[in-house]
């Protein structure tokens, strides 16, 4: 029979409605005895999803269930216990409310625990229960600086190991495999994702490396060590991404994904050759279970493009574009239209590469360059599986842009991203690809241009009056004198930046019919936009600008991510 301490879960998990597994719950008590394998196999074995065995067996202790990934987790509450205690006990802080600092532990029940950490922390403890392995991983991330990282790349650049940089390939897998190095580059990525990086550059220079994180749509360096290391660490990345670590002649591309508590972290990795050794950067992609999707009103979109863009979405049948460089939110955007019109009655595919997202009730495909499965081969054969909506990742060639042309004729809406740097030149970008202006002129419905910039730090917000030069380049309005502008100071919640976070803005190109003619008869992009403007069409520094006023970013993070503009 089931202990004392374990018998309240299981008698929780008997009772839920409609439960089928009693048999297998009850012999898994008798083999699994007290504490937490009990619940850790009902997770392995999916009897329950593992928040509903979490919060059965948390409530079992009379405490709540949190996961470290899906909580907030303050730097103030993280230090107040040192890393020492928090790794020997498994406990980390999350937060601190009313003078009360909130601990997720692997024992809730511990007393004599509880007790220690009030007098460690000076404050009372509120213990709530949280799986181990969920929080060794969220201390091996909020314990993470670069000051640790700087230690740790000096202990190893003092080891003779690396004397030898130009080793063959087999010498150089097994020195890939150094506990040291793997362990470092772990490091490096956790870093990555405590500090909200996008992407992580390892790069050689001519008198060392260095790695840089691109924050907020910045790079900012992270810390340089020595030559000598950088083609074991190159080596490491390759061989987690399955890569040739011979081949350092030519670019290469793969991916990895790391377990992160109970979810799944995925990466994306390019390789180049460069003047003084190979240069990787590694995409931070999605973390399985953990991203959820965001909702076209919470991305703070300004009404005025928010609701025309609604009503787009919902039309029967057309192309709808998203445009924008590399890392400009496309994918987001277009997630969050998706979830809008997602209904049992709506048949919704996708095409990605990679899928970043798992959508619940949308069939998702991804293509595969190493079995030559594209994106036109995947979307021919998706228009016999009877779909009403169809996100393709990114139009590349010509036989994807006239099939997606096809299916926009055809009754089909079709969701697509190019990268232009406005939403009229995406118009013209599909003729100049060669899809016949007859044909592109009926299938467009509206195009959606979009840009990231840095959001100020709440923390450490201040408003400033700019000069009136400043003001004169980009308001006519002389009153805007007396308005106050927004700016970040830098504090540690910002690493001194003085941003967190970004914001997006845009602009919205709804296809009349007016612009219709133009496109029949190959007119300009230029031509094109005037004629939108005289439906309301505002540009995206216009958008980002009112972004200024409301005191979400900053002008020069606008002046950054926007081109001048020139009457057109």
């Amino acid at each position: 029979m089931p202990s004392v301490k374990n018998r309240s879960f299981v008698d929780r998990v008997l009772r839920l409605p409609g439960f089928r597994a009693q048999e297998d719950l009850a012999r898994f008590a008798e083999k699994h005895g007290d504490g937490l394998d009990l619940v850790q196999a009902v997770i392995d074995e999916k009897i329950l999803p593992k928040e509903d065995a979490c919060r059965h067996w948390a409530d079992s202790l009379g405490v709540a269930y949190v996961d470290p990934f899906a909580s907030i987790i303050t730097d103030e509450a993280v230090q107040k216990i040192p890393a020492e205690i928090a790794r020997k006990t498994r406990v980390i802080g999350l937060y601190e409310i009313n003078d009360v600092l909130t601990v997720a532990m692997a024992e809730p029940g511990d007393t004599g625990l509880i007790k220690r950490l009030g007098q460690i922390t000076g404050i009372p403890v509120s213990p709530v229960f949280a799986l181990p392995k969920e929080i060794e991983d969220a201390i091996a991330i909020h314990y993470c600086t670069d000051k640790n990282l700087e230690e740790s790349m000096v202990e190893l650049g003092r080891s003779s190991l690396f004397d030898l940089p130009d080793q063959a390939a087999d010498k150089l897998a097994v020195l890939a495999e150094n506990n040291a190095l793997a362990q470092l580059l772990d490091d490096i990525i956790f870093f990555g994702l405590r500090e909200r990086a996008t992407d992580i550059h390892i790069e050689a220079q001519e008198k060392q490396s260095r790695i840089r994180f691109r924050i907020d749509g910045n790079h900012r360096e992270i810390l340089t060590y020595p030559r000598k290391i950088h083609r074991a660490l190159i080596s490491r990345v390759k061989i987690l991404s399955e890569l040739n670590i011979a081949e350092m002649r030519f670019p290469q591309d793969g991916r990895f994904s790391l377990p992160v508590g109970h979810q799944t972290a995925n990466f994306r990795v390019s390789t180049i050759p460069s003047a003084y050794g190979e240069k990787i950067v590694i995409r931070i992609l999605a973390m399985s279970g953990k991203k959820t999707i965001q909702t076209l009103e919470k991305m703070m979109i300004s009404q005025t493009v928010l609701q025309p863009f609604k009503r787009l979405i919902k039309n029967p049948s057309g192309i709808i574009f998203v445009t924008g460089p590399t890392g400009s939110g496309k994918t987001t955007t277009l997630y969050a239209a998706l979830h809008e019109i997602n209904t049992p009655g709506v048949n919704i595919s996708t095409i990605e590469d990679p899928i970043e997202m798992q959508l619940e009730g949308i069939n998702q495909s991804q293509t595969n360059a190493h079995i030559d499965l594209k994106f036109a081969t995947v979307l021919r054969a998706l228009l016999r599986q009877d779909p009403d909506v169809i996100l393709i990742g990114e139009i590349r060639d010509l036989e994807t842009a006239k099939i997606a042309t096809e299916a926009a004729l055809t009754g089909h809406v079709v969701f697509a991203t190019l990268h232009t740097n406005t939403a009229a030149q995406a118009i013209v970008r599909l003729i100049e690809i060669g899809v016949a202006p007859y044909m592109v002129a009926p299938s467009i419905i509206g195009v959606l241009a979009q840009r990231l910039a840095a959001r100020i730090c709440d923390n450490c917000k201040e408003a400033y009056y700019p000069p009136r030069a400043t003001l004169e380049k980009y308001f006519s309005d002389e009153d805007m004198a007396d308005v106050p502008f927004f700016r970040g100071r830098g504090c540690p919640a910002c690493r001194g930046t003085g941003y967190k976070g970004r914001i997006a803005f845009h602009e919205l190109v709804l296809i009349t019919e007016e612009i219709r003619t133009l496109i029949s008869e190959g007119r300009s992009a230029q031509e094109i936009t005037r004629a939108a403007a005289r439906v309301g069409y505002k540009s995206l520094r216009y958008d980002g600008l009112k972004k200024v006023l409301l005191g979400l970013t900053t002008i020069e993070e606008i002046e950054e991510n926007t081109a001048l503009e020139l009457d057109v």
